[in-house]
């Protein structure tokens, strides 16, 4: 027999509101002086809607009905009334204040904290984690899903304020007359049970929706951010194809949620009218017995109408849990995520150009495979040491971890003898610096991407950056100089720029050990040769390791590293290489022929 992928799952969600429970039960233990103003206001309110019953059948029992049967009304009587009602019309609003006040800060507090606790959590997890989630699923479980968490937050107080009103309601009812107090003790544990049994056919319909919503927002992002190759591949339509599968999931799964709740609402809101109705029968019944008087039989029943819409609180509360579990749990998943790189205390002995030292690195991806093979070699204080290999060789891999990015399978990395795991984080960020092949630039100015907002960085030391990373020229050209903004991604600026104004923000932090993941191929080969030349001068003050492919920059270099599927195949200088290392020799004769066929094509197009 085949069900229905939510059916399966309901069978493994019976504790969803145990689960519910325990997550607003942490929010009010988080946030309890607010909970308290809510859950204060709330109690107040409920127990002021059964005040006002209770009045409202004094007024109609003691004051209507004698004024009726005389045909005289007492101005002062209604004077008095009208003043009764006012005071009690205050509290009401002071009490809705209150409540909403609690209810709204405590929610935001929540949804704040947590927000700042996952991205705080995406920071401190490795490379490694990131690349096995999507961006557009990271993005929901710092959105949707930390707002779905806390979402039932905001009927909380009412809900605990309506349990109070419930409690004290089925007292005053058995105090005014058992038979009546009789309906009560039946509609409301009814109201509870529809609830629960709501609750647990909703539960893994919310988790389904909520896990699409992840879904379609990973497939949004990646559409939004790779929109130059959909436009220019003319894969519109079957990008919109792609998305419109997950986006029409996405609604199946929604109205699975609005049958539900289409089935079940009019149930919990018809139930506490039928009770009423109970009520003036039952009470009809009553009064011509003699047994309750008018006032007892108007407030019994006026009482009935006021609990109708509170009740419902409950039901707010309760129908929302699935959804709060399921982004409860996404956001869980993240916080309790393995993959940390812990830090020591240290600082590294040495001042000046850092010494780095690869000794017998192994490295491998999550999926088994090895990338890095034994690899041993050393980059010499002051330095320039080029890695070069084919496609895959694991050269960015170990760009990576000379400045931590991830940690070894087997080997160690270390600067001036200290092995990076032993360094704290201060240290080890104020020692390397890492220039990637794809430059990220923020949406903000030339001197807000330069400084980081690091302290101590004024704009002389900005512009010496952007001095030794051949910069200066083009931001000197700029509209606004160093307050020019650059836009999203540095749209403004060309690739070449982007790579010398990251390659400026690493050096601004003057690091003693500056990794280079070919940093500089979108960088015109004379401009290259001018960086390298600055960065190799005594004031640069940093050992340099970059991964190279031009003849012209692994020249400068003072030792090369030729790496081979993973491993150190040999070492040596460029002239001694090109003599020794046939693989070596036809790599970067591979990569000079390309070169001169792409400026031989450019200078065509050109003419």
């Amino acid at each position: 027999m085949t069900y229905p992928r939510w059916e399966l799952t309901a069978r493994a969600s019976r504790d969803v509101l145990g689960r519910g429970l325990r997550v607003l039960g942490h929010a009010i233990r988080t946030e309890p002086r607010l909970f308290t103003v809510g859950a204060v206001g709330g109690s107040l309110f409920g127990l002021l809607a059964i005040a006002n019953s209770y009045v409202i059948g004094a007024v109609i029992g003691h004051l209507v009905v004698p004024a009726y049967a005389r045909h005289r009304v007492d101005p002062a009587a209604l004077l008095a009334v009208a003043a009764v009602f006012l005071g009690l019309s205050v509290l009401r609003v002071a009490t809705i204040f209150a409540r909403r006040l609690g209810a709204g800060f405590m929610q935001f507090r929540l949804q704040a904290r947590y927000r700042r606790a996952v991205t705080s959590r995406y920071l401190s997890l490795p490379p490694a984690w990131h690349q096995r989630h999507a961006t557009g699923s990271l993005l929901s479980n710092a959105n949707s899903d930390v707002e779905a968490a806390f979402v039932p937050i905001a009927p909380l107080p009412f809900a605990v304020g309506t349990i109070v009103m419930v409690v004290v309601a089925v007292i005053a009812l058995f105090l005014t007359d058992w038979v009546l107090a009789m309906v009560g003790v039946t509609l409301f544990p009814a109201l509870f049970g529809l609830n629960l049994v709501y609750s647990r056919r909703m539960s893994p319909r919310q988790t389904r929706a909520q896990q699409l919503r992840a879904k379609v927002s990973a497939v949004a992002h990646e559409s939004f951010d790779g929109a130059l190759v959909v436009k220019t591949m003319g894969r519109e339509a079957d990008e919109s194809q792609r998305f419109g599968v997950f986006v029409a999931e996405l609604r199946d799964a929604l109205i699975a949620v609005g049958r539900l709740r289409g089935l079940f609402d009019p149930l919990m809101e018809n139930l506490p009218s039928v009770g009423t109705l109970t009520v003036l029968l039952l009470g009809a019944w009553r009064l011509e017995t003699g047994a309750i008087s008018v006032a007892e039989l108007v407030s019994v029943a006026f009482l009935f109408t006021v609990l109708a819409f509170p009740v419902r609180a409950i039901g707010w509360v309760v129908s929302e849990l699935p959804r709060s579990v399921a982004g409860w749990d996404r956001v869980q998943a993240v916080l309790a995520a393995d993959g940390d790189l812990t830090y020591g205390t240290a600082a590294p002995p040495g001042s000046g150009p850092a010494a780095l030292t690869f000794d017998q690195v192994r490295f491998g991806y999550a999926d088994g495979t090895d990338v890095l093979h034994d690899v041993s070699f050393a980059v010499a204080p002051g330095s320039t040491v080029a890695l070069v290999g084919a496609t895959g060789s694991g050269k960015s891999t170990i760009a990576a971890l000379a400045v931590r990015l991830v940690d070894p399978a087997a080997g160690s990395v270390r600067v001036d003898g200290v092995e990076l795991p032993e360094l704290s984080a201060e240290a080890l960020a104020a020692t390397t610096a890492l220039v990637p092949q794809i430059p990220f630039v923020f949406d903000d100015t030339v001197r807000g991407n330069v400084t980081l907002d690091r302290v101590g960085l004024d704009d002389d030391a900005v512009r010496a950056a952007l001095g030794l990373a051949q910069a200066d020229g083009f931001v000197g050209r700029l509209p606004e100089g160093l307050d020019t903004a650059v836009g999203e991604r540095g749209t403004s600026l060309s690739g070449g720029q982007r790579q010398r104004l990251t390659l400026a923000r690493a050096l601004a932090g003057r690091p003693r050990l500056l990794v280079l993941d070919d940093a500089t191929s979108a960088v015109d080969p004379r401009v290259e040769a001018a960086i390298l030349a600055a960065l190799r001068r005594r004031d640069a003050g940093a050992s340099i390791l970059v991964v190279a492919y031009r003849r012209a920059t692994i020249a400068l270099a003072d030792q090369v590293v030729y790496l081979e599927q993973g491993r150190v195949a040999a070492t040596g200088t460029h002239t001694e290489l090109m003599g020794s290392a046939p693989g070596y020799r036809d790599l970067v004769t591979a990569y000079e022929q390309a070169e001169a066929e792409r400026a031989a094509v450019d200078d065509e197009v050109a003419a």
